[in-house]
């Protein structure tokens, strides 16, 4: 009698298991629909427009590498699971994206969702490129079908070990963290601040570096409803620092032109270009049109800051006589460029007094670039003249804390103290700038 009994309760609770386990599979292995199933008509105008789109989604950054074709992939990207690379993108039908339809090309960019529903780990920021519009994405296709140069390039098997690789668990993450709709402008906002807002968190994708993430790697806000959209966050041994308006970690003390003239030429009277930032500029900020970083502008000013975060705004202060080891070096080593008052050389050798990588707490930034120096800027073609050297080979972890400390809590800056760990950690995993940066001549 227990055993039959046992039997029946077991059949009747067997049955919602498999239709659970059923739900499941289905919802994992689906692939998302797509409104685009009729290949647009391509011209010559419509690949152009394509092409300045992958400029504003700055497509080059991750899936080109120095000496290569263009889009064939290969960039290695390092998560906490293990490392990946960026897939061959060219139109190759072997390879690359070549056999992609309209749809499929949708469903890869805007959902994270391959041919035969394989899912892209997050590293491709579809959570961000869902907000395209349905226009773009058509350009954006006839682009890579019809401006690109195949390339016969296999793709790099990830380095994540199993069972971490399987992929079918990045559709729940999907169904939890990735939005699904195309960016809808807000009513309540003119034209441009919705261009802005438009390019920002669609194509720009600021917030895959700018915002800072969850416990599953999940940007902790996509647009300016939440408050820690664009508020900072390390990355890859680099600290993007704020896009809101906080005074000291952020754009508070930036106006509007300000943002333009960083965004176009690559500098101006507050910073230089550097880190991530500089690929960012070499191959997509500065060949916006005028009028879209009038819109990055207009929008990110709207972004308030938090005070209770940001402290009290800084002000410069003249700095005392020392003569510790940090200001003897900084005397040497680093005050023929950015000068012995902080104040550097506007608008080409960037001020040290009020930096942000001065102001923030997180200390990633001023260590990597002291340890590695900084790639070239690139402006029309032409290679800036002056870089940061690195100074890996010159100076000691603790020379460099030291130094960096010294600078981190001079002139009313309020970084605070840097630790030779610190230092030490980041040289291990870290390697000098490269002079050749990738910079992309697309036709």
């Amino acid at each position: 009698m227990n055993n039959r009994r046992f039997a029946r309760t077991a059949g009747w609770l067997a049955l919602p298991c498999l239709v659970a386990a059923g739900v499941l599979a289905w919802y994992v292995t689906r692939q998302p629909a797509s409104p685009l199933e009729q290949t647009p008509t391509v011209d010559a105008a419509l690949v152009s427009r394509g092409e300045y789109v992958a400029r504003l989604s700055d497509c080059v950054a991750c899936h080109s590498l120095p000496g290569k074709t263009p889009f064939a992939g290969g960039l290695e990207m390092a998560t906490p699971l293990g490392a990946i690379h960026a897939t061959n993108i060219t139109p190759d039908r072997e390879h690359g994206i070549g056999a992609y339809s309209l749809a499929d090309f949708d469903r890869a960019v805007r959902h994270g969702v391959a041919p035969g529903g394989r899912r892209l780990y997050p590293a491709m920021p579809y959570p961000s490129y869902v907000k395209l519009s349905d226009d773009d994405v058509r350009a954006l296709y006839a682009f890579f079908m019809k401006g690109v140069q195949p390339a016969s390039e296999p793709n790099i098997p990830s380095d994540i070990p199993w069972p971490l690789n399987l992929r079918w668990p990045i559709a729940l993450w999907n169904g939890v963290f990735a939005p699904s709709e195309p960016y809808a402008a807000k009513p309540d906002q003119d034209a441009l601040w919705n261009r802005g807002a438009y390019i920002v968190q669609g194509p720009g994708h600021c917030g895959s570096c700018h915002t800072p993430r969850g416990l599953a790697f999940n940007e902790k806000a996509l647009d300016e409803s939440g408050k820690p959209f664009l508020a900072g966050a390390l990355l890859d041994g680099w600290y993007a620092p704020s896009l809101r308006q906080d005074p000291n970690t952020g754009l508070g003390r930036w106006t509007e032109p300000q943002i333009v003239q960083f965004l176009k030429t690559g500098r101006n009277q507050h910073a230089v270009v550097y880190g991530s930032m500089t690929e960012a500029f070499n191959n997509s900020t500065q060949f916006m049109q005028d009028d879209d970083l009038a819109a990055i502008a207009r929008y990110l000013k709207s972004l308030p800051g938090d005070p209770q975060r940001d402290g009290t705004p800084w002000q410069y202060q003249t700095a005392s006589t020392d003569s510790g080891p940090g200001a003897h070096t900084y005397a040497t080593r680093c005050a023929s460029c950015h000068g012995l008052d902080g104040k550097g050389q506007p608008e080409w050798m960037p001020p040290l007094a009020g930096a942000t990588s001065a102001l923030a707490k997180e200390s990633a930034s001023a260590i990597n670039i002291t340890l590695n120096g900084s790639q070239r800027v690139v402006v029309a073609g032409v290679p800036d003249a002056y870089r940061m050297p690195a100074f890996r080979e010159q100076l000691s972890d603790q020379e460099i804390a030291q130094v960096l400390s010294y600078m981190r809590s001079t002139w009313g800056n309020t970084g605070g103290t840097v630790d030779a760990k610190a230092v030490g950690k980041l040289r291990g995993h870290t390697d000098p700038a490269s002079s050749s940066p990738i910079i992309l001549h697309m036709r």
